[in-house]
Formats: structure tokens, C-alpha cells, sequence
């Protein structure tokens, strides 16, 4: 295979081969093709070296060195592909440029700032519109069942079976698709809303499920615009490692949630994950543990427990 004319050819034939496997790769992929623009930007002629690499990586606005081990991590599967056609390339090695891993907390929502949330979705624009009560459900909805935002807004009509209280996710994280029961009072919650939605003429033309104002479906950016203007305007501070607060915090929430509700009704914890896992679209229980926070909550159940070990044992 003759080498192309920029990386930007050979990271669109990488992308095409990697999504045919079933792998989604979309934020994998702007951040290649972000590669592919930094290596045309400087007028870079060559293959992928490790020194371009590592020049690419530190290049990022923020200049944060967790984000430039994570543009390694991402570069490394691209570099072995372009191995294959360009012995010169250089794989970088992995950590090169620290972990990518390291995990930074996440803001645990409380029950009443749920709550403050979900009553501030009155005030967005248009007063009394669709956009408010249609945002207030979906950040209800991740809250209570710990869905992702792309799982609530890709809902269909037709996914949501409020009759069995079920809801269909398809095609979700890794192409998965799965059944997610929900609570009878987030039943009753979505049928409220669904009958609010039809109110709004346009909105029968929409297959969707969440719809705004003129029959347009609720995306995942409108509605995380629409959280950003909200948590402007409540001004809250994170209590986490994260500079602001984000959407996907509602998800962290609901395990630590859970886990508060499993203690205190004293089920066994360690297959009550097991069955988080699969509800939550995780692959492996791992992912599941890695959204457990250590809030104050959870830290006063596990001194509890502690004392009464050895209280035991004395």
C-alpha cells in the first residue's frame, strides 16, 4: 500500500475499518483527526514518530497532562495500523507521557439539588414551552435510573413501554442493547411528560420520545446546553476534581445513590453489583466500580460496619 497524501487519508480508512468491526469510536475520532490537522498545520512530511506524537499530545488548549496522556492513549491503536504500511512509524509506549487513567472525582448530586435542577427547567426558553418539561424528564430520568445521555435522548416512542414500566435501549455503548426496568413512580413520571408532549401539535410528527418546542427531537447537545445555562444560573460550586459540574455526574449519582439504598436495607452489596452492572450497559463489573464515589454518606456506613466488626471480634 503506497503511502497517502496526509494522515487525515489514512485516519478516515483506520476509522471505516474499526466501525465495520462494530467499534463506535466518535470521540476516538475527532481527536484523530484532530492529529491529522495539528501534522498538516506544522507542514509535518514523515511518518508518525513518537517526537510527533508527544508534540501533538502537549499541544492541547489547556495544556492539562492528563489530557495528553489520554491523546496517546488514542494515537497508540492509530500508530500500529500505520505500521503496517510505513515501517518507519513509532508506536508511542504506553504512559509515555504519565497514566490516562487516573480517575478524577465526580460532583455526587444530592437528592435535593436533583430536585433544584429539575424545578430550574421552568425557567428555560420559551417560557411554558416543550424545552423545560422535556430537559426536567431527562435529567429525572438519568437520576433515577443512571441512564447516559445519548441512551435517554435516542429514545423512541416505541422504546418506551409504560405499560410494563420498560424502557429499550438500542444500540447503545459498544453497540449493546438492553432492557432497563424502571421504578413505578418514574413510570408514572414519563407518562405525565408523554402526555404534556402530545399537547404540542408538531410533536406527533417526531418518532422520538423527548421532543422540543416545534416538533424537534430533544438531542444530546440541546439538552447539554441546556444543563450548562442551568448550572450557571443555580451557581453551584463541584465537590468533586472536575472544574464544573457535569451531566454525566447524574450517572456517578445513581450508583452512590444505590449503593446508600443497598446498606441501608442491609442486601447483600457484593450481587447487588452484579446486577447494577448489567443494568447500567457495563461489559464488565469493573466499570460499575469505577463510578463509586467515597461520599460522606458512604463513608459513615463503612465506619459503621467497622466498629461493629470489631465490636465482634473484641
Amino acid at each position: 500500500m503506497s503511502r497517502p497524501n496526509s494522515f487525515m487519508t489514512w485516519v478516515n480508512d483506520y476509522l471505516a475499518i474499526r466501525r465495520q468491526a462494530g467499534y463506535a469510536l466518535k470521540a476516538e475520532g475527532g481527536v484523530l483527526r484532530d492529529f491529522a490537522r495539528f501534522a498538516e498545520r506544522i507542514g509535518y512530511q514523515g511518518a508518525l514518530t513518537r517526537q510527533l506524537a508527544v508534540r501533538w499530545a502537549s499541544s492541547s488548549p489547556g495544556g492539562r497532562r492528563l489530557t495528553a496522556a489520554r491523546r496517546i492513549e488514542v494515537l497508540r491503536p492509530f500508530a500500529r495500523y500505520c505500521q503496517q504500511f510505513d515501517p518507519a512509524t513509532e508506536v508511542p509506549p504506553r504512559s509515555l507521557l504519565g497514566p490516562a487513567r487516573r480517575r478524577l472525582a465526580p460532583h455526587i448530586f444530592s437528592v435535593t439539588e436533583i430536585i433544584e435542577l429539575m424545578a430550574a427547567c421552568d425557567g428555560l426558553y420559551p417560557p411554558g414551552g416543550l424545552r423545560g418539561s422535556s430537559c426536567a424528564t431527562i435529567f429525572g430520568l438519568m437520576a433515577s435510573t443512571g441512564l447516559r445521555i445519548s441512551e435517554a435522548t435516542a429514545l423512541t416512542r416505541s422504546d418506551v413501554d409504560l405499560t410494563h414500566q420498560l424502557l429499550y435501549i438500542r444500540h447503545a455503548k459498544l453497540g449493546k442493547s438492553r432492557w432497563v426496568p424502571v421504578h413505578h413512580t418514574t413510570a408514572r413520571a414519563l407518562q405525565r411528560y408523554a402526555n404534556t408532549r402530545d399537547l404540542e401539535h408538531l410533536a406527533g410528527n417526531s418518532e422520538a420520545f423527548f421532543v422540543f418546542d416545534y416538533g424537534r427531537p430533544a438531542s444530546t447537545r440541546s439538552v447539554e446546553y441546556a444543563f450548562h445555562v442551568l448550572r450557571d444560573t443555580l451557581k453551584w460550586q463541584p465537590r468533586g476534581d472536575h472544574g464544573r459540574l457535569r451531566l454525566h455526574d447524574l450517572r456517578h449519582s445513581f450508583v452512590c445513590h444505590r449503593l446508600e439504598d443497598w446498606y441501608a436495607r442491609g442486601l447483600d452489596v457484593d450481587r447487588s453489583i452484579l446486577a447494577l452492572s448489567t443494568y447500567l450497559g457495563h461489559v464488565k463489573v469493573t466499570d460499575t466500580y469505577w463510578y463509586e464515589t467515597a461520599t460522606p454518606e458512604l463513608l459513615a456506613i463503612a465506619a459503621q460496619r467497622f466498629v461493629s466488626c470489631q465490636r465482634g471480634t473484641s
